[in-house]
């Protein structure tokens, strides 16, 4: 039996930042994962917002990425479909706020290693290859049983182990879980015109395409389409690809090029019924999943964790039990309104552009015509779609 404060399960980014912040609490920590994968490469980036990027500069793993980053000076968004109703494309630039940038573009394998080299360097962090199969929570702990037969103890898990969490499962939280009729192709490619640090989202009737900049005249892809049409898209060759596509982002790149490995992700919804239960707490996708909208998925999970780290960081400091029935409400408490809020935008979007009803698309277009034409409400906007409220500690400056 090895003994810990806290054990962290799962290995992707919220996983890797959890285990991070939670180490420099004073904690001892032991982050629990399978050997990360390097057969499949991961073709995702992630947009991530100031406050994520402030947590980042906190553990050491900004400065990893200094080469991979790509600050995103504004989102345009255009109105592709074929309703009656055109909305008007609008332009959020982060000087409207006095901003130089809203955040960064990271591809996501960099942002794991970077997380990982800054794990490797915190003594209070052991990082274990390994694989959960059940656990036992108690009053005063909880057990956590290896593949390979090895125990470990602890005050508090995390449970950051994905969609379909075995943690989640084993403790017995439940979800609302939905799936929707349409397939993300995601792929990185270079392009003849300068993105200017704009990443332009095209809303269409079988959901968003959008185009993210990365370093140099280069960009990474989130291509949203029904089934058979991505199955159909999957089966082209680059050079077929390519002309899809730029024939998909009308001249906005100009010409396309360098087509990276594309793969294709189906897109779902999960909602946990409860963040935290038994000695147990979800932070990203474990508690949420969302369509790649908006840019929501894995800020909201960096917040979870930054969430989770004043209150451990508060518990220890009262002496505190950081697993107490009493800390995993104050963690449910702080987390559910951001999550619900940005779930549900994220999923009406989505849902509107999916509606063959003539009433969302009027909706949809009246609403971008009014925040773009009026400053107060624009401004507004974008502070309620990037971060909002007061900030955890560990995402401030």
């Amino acid at each position: 039996m090895q003994n810990y404060d806290a054990l962290v399960v799962g290995g992707g980014p919220a996983g890797l930042a959890a285990a991070a912040t939670l180490a420099m609490t004073g904690a001892s920590v032991a982050l629990i994962a399978p050997a990360a994968a390097t057969d499949h490469p991961d073709t995702r980036t992630a947009a991530l917002f100031t406050g994520s990027l402030a947590l980042l500069r906190h553990v050491g793993a900004f400065d990893l990425l200094a080469d991979a980053i790509t600050p995103l000076r504004g989102i345009r968004i255009v109105d592709d479909g074929d309703g009656l109703l055109r909305a008007p494309e609008v332009t959020f630039e982060a000087d409207e706020m006095g901003l130089a940038d809203f955040g960064a573009n990271v591809p996501q394998d960099a942002l794991g290693i970077a997380l990982r080299h800054a794990c490797g360097r915190l003594s209070g962090l052991k990082m274990i290859s390994g694989q959960m199969v059940s656990l036992d929570s108690t009053k005063t702990g909880i057990d956590v049983l290896l593949a390979d037969g090895t125990t470990f103890s602890a005050r508090l898990v995390v449970a950051a182990d994905g969609r379909n969490s075995p943690c989640r499962s084993a403790i017995g939280i439940e979800t609302e879980t939905w799936d929707y009729p349409q397939v993300a192709i995601a792929a990185q490619f270079a392009h003849s015109r300068a993105h200017h640090g704009i990443s332009t989202e095209f809303h269409r009737p079988s959901g968003p395409c959008t185009v993210v900049p990365m370093p140099g005249k280069r960009s990474s892809l989130v291509w949203v389409e029904s089934p058979v049409i991505a199955k159909r898209l999957a089966a082209l060759d680059n050079a077929a690809f390519t002309r899809a596509l730029e024939d998909r982002l009308h001249g906005v790149l100009g010409t396309v090029s360098d087509m990276g490995v594309r793969r294709a992700f189906p897109l779902t919804c999960l909602k946990a019924k409860s963040l935290g239960k038994g000695r147990v707490v979800l932070v990203g996708e474990a508690g949420h999943t969302l369509p790649p909208i908006g840019a929501q998925g894995l800020n909201l999970g960096l917040r979870d964790v930054a969430v989770l780290a004043d209150l451990v960081t508060d518990a220890r400091a009262n002496g505190c039990d950081i697993g107490s029935d009493a800390l995993l409400d104050a963690y449910t408490t702080a987390r559910r309104q951001d999550i619900f809020v940005r779930t549900t935008a994220v999923d009406w979007l989505n849902r509107s552009l999916l509606a063959d009803f003539l009433p969302a698309d009027l909706a949809r277009g009246l609403g971008l015509h009014i925040v773009g034409g009026i400053g107060v409400l624009k401004r507004r906007v974008m502070q309620a779609g990037f971060e909002s409220g007061s900030l955890p500690r560990l995402m401030q400056g």
